[in-house]
């Protein structure tokens, strides 16, 4: 790494990281204050709210990441053309797409950082944050942390209302099926319990067994079940699949497919995780018109920093519109994900180099 990446990325990255850590305290906040509202319920207090949001604070992260990019750019970058550094490098015949590349180059090492967040932080740290509320709302909201899901295997179909990483699954039904699809059986449970043997106690059953063509049903007190999932997995599953471990997703989405079942949501989630690295690149390109266009030295960088703030938060909404419109058209899920960053970055690239001839040009004349 030369002296020009080292300097350059480090003013970046320590702007970077300002801006990180200040929209992710401020949206914690936000979200502690709309956590306040739930003081009152069962035994929700002020310690769960603060908890709730500290817990999931590094999905916050990640998902601010891209704007803390651009901003931390624009910030770190702008600084140097205020006082002309830029211009220095530019007069010992550094380009400006050289500067922006060691700026990309800071991307590597800033992404490797959120990849471990969010395979080793974020789903730990979610469903601790379930798991917590969950428990002190108990009933008194039981819509509020529902983490129900559907699974198969091998023609056995399990459906869960209600799981938030504890010990007790609420809502369960069990659909089994012959290899010619007819129905074989089906079971009602309250509740299901894992076991330390692997099995589930299910309590409140209701089972109906079907036997040429006739429909027999009995109310066991309680019924024990082989699952086949495995406690990891259902730990997992209790979890939204856009804070699941990525490489845990990519595995998901391989056996969905491997068995033929619906994967597109799961599908979607992978690939806007995907689609990170490459936002974060496009961010930096996009920043390069704004520190090299001239204006930083003329007063105006509190505006260059609202409108690339403005553009951050567009991108965003637009990249969430692209993911949502994919879900209901089923399109590729990664057609949806990357278009609208691999657009930014053939964006940024443009304007880089329009900006770049515009100053030869200039400084030819």
């Amino acid at each position: 790494m030369t002296l020009l990446d080292r300097y350059l990325g480090w003013a970046v990255f320590r702007a970077f990281l300002l801006v990180a850590i200040g929209l992710t305290a401020l949206f914690s906040l936000l979200d502690f204050i709309e956590q306040l509202s739930l003081i009152g319920y069962g035994r929700y207090q002020l310690r769960d709210a603060l908890s709730s949001a500290l817990l999931t604070a590094p999905d916050r992260l990640l998902q601010i990441a891209p704007i803390a990019m651009l901003l931390g750019s624009l910030i770190g970058l702008g600084g140097l053309a205020r006082y002309s550094e830029l211009t220095a490098w530019r007069s010992f015949g550094v380009s400006e797409a050289r500067m922006m590349g060691a700026v990309v180059k800071l991307c590597l090492p800033v992404i490797l950082g959120l990849f471990l967040i969010a395979q080793f932080v974020v789903p730990p740290a979610q469903q601790k944050a379930q798991r917590e509320q969950a428990a002190a709302l108990g009933d008194a909201l039981p819509g509020l942390s529902n983490g129900g899901f559907w699974a198969q295997k091998n023609g056995v179909f399990l459906n869960v209302q209600n799981y938030t990483g504890r010990h007790t699954l609420r809502g369960v039904e069990i659909f089994a099926f012959n290899p010619d699809g007819t129905l074989q059986s089906h079971i009602r449970a309250e509740t299901a319990r894992p076991l330390p043997d692997g099995e589930w106690q299910l309590t409140g059953v209701e089972r109906d067994a079907v036997s040429n063509g006739q429909i027999e049903t009995d109310h066991p007190a309680s019924l024990a079940w082989r699952p086949f999932l495995s406690d990891k997995q259902l730990q997992l599953l209790a979890i939204p699949p856009e804070t699941m471990p990525p490489l845990a997703l990519f595995a998901y989405v391989h056996e969905l497919k491997r068995q033929h079942q619906e994967a597109l949501i799961y599908e979607q989630s992978f690939w806007n995780m995907v689609a990170v690295p490459v936002s974060l690149i496009g961010m930096v390109l996009i920043a390069a018109p704004f520190v090299f266009g001239g204006t930083q030295r003329s007063g105006h960088a509190g505006w260059q920093t609202v409108t690339g703030a403005v553009i951050g938060i567009g991108f965003l909404l637009i990249q969430e519109i692209t993911g949502y419109a994919g879900l209901l058209m089923a399109v590729n899920p990664a057609i949806s994900a990357l278009t609208p960053p691999l657009l930014l970055v053939s964006l940024g690239a443009w304007l880089l180099a329009r900006g770049h001839n515009r100053l030869q040009t200039l400084f030819s004349g």
